[in-house]
């Protein structure tokens, strides 16, 4: 197709690492190619247009004759004749995650032959109106085994360590069947100097529950009371920086650009707080958690921000925000890498706004994620891992016994973290220029549907000390 030679895919990934001297461009707008993307060479602006587009469902307009100009600075100028291009140029959107997660699928297969129909039907959004008439897919994996981007592999886009990222996944399978309560018992239950061998196979785990019928059931009697310990270590008060502006006053970049850092210091000292007030916190050495704390604080702020304090985020500051208009010099230099992580970051808080994480769901998410033996410089990997675990078991515990008929709800909750850990990796590598510009976006994109939804409280719904009976 387009004169695309049979053995094309072959050829440039046997060629692509040998012959650095002769750089590629891209297919789609002639611009420096990063490598091969969803079949074809491509930039990492069209590798990102055209998978914002197909996982949006965006259906575009050409105002001229579908045969606009692609060039590097042409090709933002229609995005209907951009994406016509990379489907007729082969891109294969199957090789898309359908949830639109880091990490595509059969990422080797080389471009695809569509028809003319074909192409039509997906510029005219008509595809997608037959898709939406299926079944919804959820984050979990149900079983498919062509996707292996998940915490089971022990690395999420980007390498970002995933929450289970320890675990064996040879030993995984042995397990089949045997995530018993036996077996979460001991997890929950062993002292601290007891070897863990097994960690839970998350995606078979969520392939199992999603056969069985829910079976209400008791609270393992461990479970309260480290739920309870991790909650009462949280300052669920509100956020004291002050985030009323007056109305008629415009806001400038500068004062966002201030406010912005006046929370990001209190929210950095709520975390310091936070560990002090860990029931494990004795046991950690100084070099520890200090460590621990030093790679993850971005992880935690992005997560509260989500979770216990998105009334504040998505309510007052999102205000704030609207006051703000960026001059056109701002509008300009608002990058492709920056606009994707804006998209990214509205389809995590929908999936925590649709999820509504209860405090004790949040609680167990924050210490699962800041125990994170995979960071380097650690001297006692191994306690690490064993807290890991228990709190993983004791989340899972909780979950089950909280939504008895949500079987699904604590793979799709852990499924959040390795997100978590890749977007606060990309928003430390924003321009500082751009950070009041993406969370005016941001903001303004996710209020309306918190606003709609709002029913007064934040999407943690559970109050501090609920009862398992409760």
């Amino acid at each position: 197709m387009n004169g695309v030679p049979a053995n094309w895919e072959k050829h440039e990934m046997d060629t692509w690492e040998d012959d650095a001297a002769d750089p590629r461009v891209c297919l789609i707008c002639g611009d420096r190619a990063t490598g091969l993307h969803y079949g074809i060479i491509s930039c990492e602006g069209c590798k990102g247009f055209f998978k914002r587009s197909i996982c949006n469902k965006r259906v575009y307009r050409c105002s001229r004759d579908k045969n606009c100009e692609m060039s590097r600075k042409q090709r933002n100028r229609c995005q209907y004749c951009r994406l016509l291009k990379c489907l007729q140029m082969g891109m294969n959107r199957k090789a898309i995650r359908e949830d639109g997660m880091p990490g595509g699928r059969n990422k080797s297969i080389g471009p695809v032959q569509i028809t003319d129909e074909e192409i039509e039907r997906i510029m005219s959004g008509q595809e997608f109106k037959e898709e939406a008439s299926l079944p919804e897919h959820t984050w979990s994996n149900n079983g498919d085994s062509s996707d292996h981007s998940s915490p089971s592999n022990g690395a999420s886009e980007g390498n970002q360590p995933s929450p289970a990222s320890t675990l064996s996944s040879n030993r995984s399978l042995e397990m089949g069947g045997g995530y018993t309560g036996a077996v979460r018992d001991q997890y929950i239950n062993a002292p601290m100097n007891t070897p863990y061998q097994l960690l839970p196979h998350l995606f078979s785990y969520a392939a199992q529950s999603g056969l069985l019928a829910p079976q209400p059931r008791s609270l393992y009697p461990q479970s309260h009371p480290l739920v309870m310990q991790l909650v009462a270590a949280e300052d669920l008060t509100p956020l004291a920086t002050p985030m009323l502006i007056e109305d008629g006053y415009k806001v400038t970049q500068v004062e966002l650009f201030a406010l912005l850092c006046r929370l990001a210091d209190e929210l950095l000292f709520r975390q310091i707080s936070w560990i002090k007030k860990l029931p494990f916190f004795c046991e950690l050495s100084i070099e520890d958690y200090t460590c621990l704390l030093s790679s993850t604080w971005q992880e935690l702020i992005l997560l509260s921000c989500l979770t216990i304090y998105s009334a504040q985020i998505f309510g007052d500051l999102a205000d704030v925000t609207a006051k703000y208009t960026p001059s056109d010099e701002e509008l300009q230099g608002f990058s492709e890498d920056s606009m994707e992580l804006m998209e990214r970051l509205i389809y995590l808080f929908r999936k925590f706004h649709q999820l509504k994480v209860s405090n004790e769901e949040y609680a167990c998410m924050k210490a699962i994620n800041f125990l994170n033996q995979d960071i380097r410089g650690l001297t006692n990997v191994s306690q690490l891992e064993q807290l890991n675990k228990r709190y993983w078991y004791v989340c899972q515990d909780y979950t089950e016994y909280k939504y008895p008929h949500q079987p699904k709800r604590f793979p799709e909750i852990m499924m959040c973290l390795p997100e978590i850990r890749f977007m606060a990796g990309k928003l430390v590598n924003v321009p500082l220029e751009q950070l009041p510009l993406l969370f005016k976006a941001v903001l303004h994109s996710c209020k309306s549907s918190f606003i709609s939804n709002r029913t007064g409280n934040s999407p943690c719904m559970t109050t501090t000390g609920t009862s398992p009976g409760n």
